[in-house]
């Protein structure tokens, strides 16, 4: 199909037979942008480049604003400095979005602006399209997913959030590396959908002939890794979910899971209190965040509460009367309590049931941070039994304004007992719980060569950053979201 062009990007297209090199090799720079623009008056020998995102053009003198991601600087151009053919060809070819390479002195204007006064310039790239109209930016939400390099240029509020991602991520992994933590990577395509309980993406590899899962956490890897002598490791791990989407899930996101032997799920508890609180007062210099109407305080000890009185806190429902799946469901409808599900509400197993319960009632009510512990031991089937009560396990997640940002749990390491918990799971998935573990033998032989006690956790980075930046939307916090084709 033939592409039509707009007036101004045929205009623009006309211009590049005006110039002799659009789009050169490079261009020497000897100062970033973010550094020139705090340089001393009088420096002379500046070069920088970047993209023209304002522009005033007039008759010997025109003035301009370069920038790239991290700074900004004013460039001016007189006739008398660069020469009089120089000057036409800047007028005639430069349009907003190109980009520039300047060679100059710095200078302070009158209103007190730094500018670099050009010597000389050159052509280092035609936008053949223009950027949005009076530079207000991308204002429709879904062109901004779908477009998010134009929002980069055009909006600093997205530029920034996603400038504080990168820092997060290297926050997250200075605070393990200065614990002796190492980082390692695991498969993306897996025989088995294992690791969590959720409905896995299939593919088909074509040389083996065999369909793959891709995979829906890394942790029956990293624990392999735990068994091979890695006592501290961590990944930071693209994992996918083939569920619902909605304004804090996608079904494909960044987490990172961390596993330590010798550890149980008390010491993860205190470990990542630290690690957060560290890295929030690092990025932001408080513990206090704005998340909506509210302001979410992180210092200090933070609430521990049981899965069973957050569920009675906000119903009349006591799991450990309504303690099998058949009285539980009959409860539930009993009650009205209306749950949406991927699954139907008969095909889920018990300890999945009573999550979908909490989900709908006492989840969306937490504030937090909170740490939620005691789940029951058919919706963990990888965390260890809890000595006292073996229908629980020593597993805790933490919530923050209704989202879940860490789950963790002293692992399970008894093959024997893992194998009983897998062939549950397996029978679960053939009654049609599709978020029901596999069967994993390669996972159980790699137990039965010996598992020291271990403590791991996971915590999702896109839904960290939707906190952290008190964002709307989970996409609003992924650089380039997974949209629906427009055909």
């Amino acid at each position: 199909m033939e592409r039509t062009f707009t007036e101004q990007e045929l205009v623009r297209r006309e211009k590049l037979k005006n110039i002799k090199n659009p789009y050169p090799e490079k261009y020497e720079i000897n100062y970033e942008l973010k550094d020139a623009s705090v340089l001393p008056d009088e420096t002379t020998g500046v070069r920088v480049a970047g993209r023209i995102i304002l522009m005033r053009k007039m008759g010997k003198m025109s003035f301009l604003t370069i920038g790239d991601l991290e700074g900004k600087i004013q460039i001016s151009i007189k006739v008398d400095m660069v020469g009089e053919e120089a000057y036409n060809e800047f007028k005639n070819n430069f349009d907003l979005g190109d980009f520039i390479g300047v060679e100059g002195e710095v200078f302070t204007t009158h209103t007190g602006e730094k500018t670099i006064r050009a010597n000389s310039f050159t052509f280092l790239g035609k936008a053949l399209k223009p950027l949005p109209e009076k530079f207000h930016g991308l204002e429709d939400i879904e062109t901004i997913y779908r477009n998010r390099y134009v929002d980069l240029i055009t909006n600093d509020e997205s530029k920034n959030k996603f400038l504080l991602r990168s820092r997060l991520i290297w926050e997250i992994r200075e605070f393990l590396h200065s614990l002796g933590y190492i980082e390692i990577e695991t498969p993306i395509l897996n025989n088995k959908a294992s690791g969590a309980t959720a409905k896995p993406f299939v593919t088909h590899h074509n040389a083996l002939d065999i369909d793959l899962y891709l995979r829906i956490a890394p942790e029956t890897y990293l624990k392999r890794a735990v068994v091979g002598g890695f006592t501290k490791v961590f990944e930071i791990a693209r994992c996918f979910r083939n569920e619902g989407m909605d304004a804090t899930h996608l079904q494909d996101f960044t987490m990172i899971e961390g596993y330590g032997a010798y550890l149980n799920y008390e010491d993860n508890m205190k470990l990542l209190r630290e690690m957060l609180q560290t890295i929030v007062q690092n990025l932001f210099g408080t513990l206090h965040i704005q998340i909506g109407d509210k302001m979410v305080d992180l210092s200090g000890e933070w609430e521990v509460a049981t899965f069973r009185d957050l569920i009675l806190r906000y119903s009349a429902i006591d799991i450990d009367i309504y303690n099998t799946k058949e009285a539980l469901l009959a409860k539930i409808k009993e009650d009205k309590i209306e749950i949406d599900s991927d699954v139907p509400l008969e095909n889920l197993g018990y300890g999945n049931l009573v999550d979908q319960l909490y989900k709908k009632v006492a989840r969306p009510n937490i504030v937090g941070p909170l740490y939620m512990i005691n789940h029951p031991i058919s919706l963990s089937p990888l965390a260890r039994a809890n000595d006292e009560n073996p229908t629980i396990t020593d597993r805790f997640q933490l919530i923050i304004n209704g989202a879940e940002i860490i789950n963790a749990y002293s692992e399970l390491v008894d093959p024997r007992e893992q194998e009983k918990r897998l062939l549950n799971q397996a029978e679960l998935k053939a009654q049609g719980d599709e978020e029901a573990m596999p069967m994993d033998y390669d996972y159980i032989e790699a137990m039965e060569y010996g598992m020291p006690p271990i403590s791991g956790w996971g915590m999702g980075i896109d839904r960290l950053m939707q906190l952290l930046t008190n964002s709307e939307n989970i996409k609003d916090c992924i650089l380039f979201p997974l949209m629906k084709p427009k055909d």
